[in-house]
């Protein structure tokens, strides 16, 4: 399949998963629910450099965990730990091109107020129906995705930065909506921006030059 047609069948099965699949059989629902994952995976392997350094396999293997706790996130702790540990590929791969400027250390601070904000009102709900042993847990994460977000900003590369902010922000309804009350057409919006944020994390790899090229890299 050539790599200029990916996008357009990536979009295509999101679709499917979204509007056309039922919620049951749950099998064939986790199975469609794959399929973009996969698809995205492949596509993020073709936009590798034909030069590959280690960040370029980290980035991927990120891509690649958080692909396993889609699958996962029906057992709530495993799916969430695996993503945690996808973030933290992210983080790794992305802070092999930190570039300090004023504007991206300055980013720390919304991320953090915004992470602290949703921080409060999670664990404030999690406490309230008694869900303690998720405090810790999701404490943990929402510290590890708001320094992934960062570490985007970090590296300069603007289709990171899209898609650590859309990763958030689909987290964000995924557990406001979970714990704190419900959002309407939460389904929708959770999966549109997740996959989106995939895609664009993919579709960064072809921006992300290899070591020793850096100022050469593809543009």
């Amino acid at each position: 399949m050539k790599t200029y047609r990916l996008p357009i069948f990536i979009l295509l099965m999101i679709l499917i998963y979204i509007f056309a699949i039922p919620s049951k059989p749950e099998e064939i629902k986790m199975l469609f629910k794959l399929i973009p994952m996969w698809l995205i995976l492949f596509y993020a392997y073709k936009q590798i450099p034909d030069k590959k350094s280690r960040p370029h396999w980290i980035i991927w293997c990120g891509l690649f965990i958080c692909m396993l706790g889609d699958g996962l996130i029906r057992w709530f702790i495993i799916g969430l730990a695996a993503f945690l540990i996808g973030h933290l590929f992210y983080i790794t791969g992305f802070s092999r091109y930190w570039r300090f400027t004023k504007l991206s250390l300055l980013m720390i601070l919304p991320i953090g107020l915004y992470g602290f904000v949703m921080g409060y009102h999670v664990i404030a709900a999690l406490l309230q129906n008694h869900m303690d042993t998720l405090v810790v847990p999701v404490l943990m994460y929402i510290v590890i995705i708001s320094l992934m977000s960062w570490t985007g900003f970090l590296s300069h590369n603007i289709w990171a930065i899209i898609g650590g902010i859309l990763f958030v922000l689909s987290d964000s309804i995924l557990s406001w909506n979970m714990f704190v009350s419900d959002i309407p057409h939460s389904d929708i919006l959770i999966m549109t921006t997740y996959y989106i944020a995939q895609f664009l994390i993919a579709h960064s790899l072809r921006f992300f030059p290899s070591f020793g090229s850096y100022s050469s890299g593809k543009k």
